[in-house]
C-alpha cells in the first residue's frame, strides 16, 4: 500500500501540480495545529455510534465488536485516489482479516449514494455515512480544508458538496483503528498526511495477533 500510495503522489505532482500544492500546504497546517492530536489513544475505547450504511441499515459499534476484533477506518471519501488505495488494500487482505476474527468498516462523510459506489468498486465490508462529519468530529479528526484547496476543488468541479449533502468542506484526517472485541484501541494510525501516511496490513494482522494471544 505504501508504494501505491507515493507512486500516486508522485504522479499527482506531475499532473495537477495545482492540487498537489494545495495539498501540502494543508497537511503543513494541519501539522502546525496538531490536528487528530485529541483522538483516542491506544488502551482507550473508540467512541460508539449508530451510522447509516450503503444499504440505508443504522448500525452501532457494537453490532461488529460483539463478534469479535474490528477493523475502522475512517476515510475522506469515494473520490479520494489515496482512500481507494487504502481501501483496494484492505479488501485484497480482508480474507486474511477474517482468518483472524476480525471484521472491517469504513466510516466516510458521504451521502449513501456515494458509499454504494465503494461497495460497487468490490470492498466487501461495510461503508458508513458519518453525516455532517459528526462522528469524526467526536473523534478529533474533522477539519475544513482551508479556503485556497476549496478554491481549488472549485475550478476543477469537484463536487463535495454533493457528496457529502452540505456546504461545509469539511473532512476527516484519514485514521484506523484496530479494535478488540469489547471496543478497546489495540493499535491505530493518524496522520495528517493523507497522501502517504497509512496503517500497513502487515501492521493491522500483528495487532490482530496481539489481541487473540491477549485472548488467551
Amino acid at each position: 500500500m505504501g508504494q501505491a500510495l507515493a507512486a500516486y503522489a508522485s504522479e499527482l505532482e506531475r499532473l495537477n501540480p495545482a492540487v498537489a500544492k494545495a495539498y501540502e500546504a494543508l497537511v503543513e497546517r494541519l501539522r502546525g495545529a496538531d490536528t487528530g492530536a485529541q483522538a483516542p489513544a491506544i488502551g482507550d475505547k473508540l467512541p460508539t455510534f449508530t451510522l447509516p450504511d450503503q444499504d440505508g441499515r443504522l448500525r452501532t459499534l457494537a453490532d461488529f465488536t460483539a463478534n469479535g476484533p474490528t477493523l475502522v477506518s475512517v476515510n475522506r471519501g469515494h473520490w479520494c485516489p489515496f482512500c481507494r488505495i487504502e481501501l483496494g488494500s484492505l479488501a485484497k487482505a480482508y480474507t486474511e482479516l477474517r482468518r483472524h476474527g476480525a471484521t472491517a468498516i469504513s466510516i466516510m462523510p458521504e451521502r449513501q449514494a456515494f458509499t454504494k459506489i465503494v461497495e460497487q468498486r468490490g470492498v466487501p465490508f461495510p461503508v458508513l455515512s458519518d453525516i455532517d462529519g459528526a462522528y469524526a468530529l467526536e473523534l478529533g479528526l474533522c477539519f475544513y480544508i482551508g479556503d485556497d484547496l476549496m478554491r481549488v476543488f472549485k475550478r476543477m468541479g469537484h463536487q463535495m458538496p454533493v457528496f457529502q449533502g452540505n456546504e461545509s468542506w469539511f473532512l476527516p484526517i484519514p485514521a484506523t483503528f484496530v479494535l478488540d472485541g469489547e471496543g478497546r484501541i489495540a493499535d491505530r494510525v493518524i496522520d495528517p498526511d493523507f497522501r502517504l501516511n497509512r496503517m500497513a496490513v502487515d501492521r493491522i494482522l500483528t495487532a490482530l495477533a496481539r489481541i487473540a494471544e491477549t485472548a488467551r
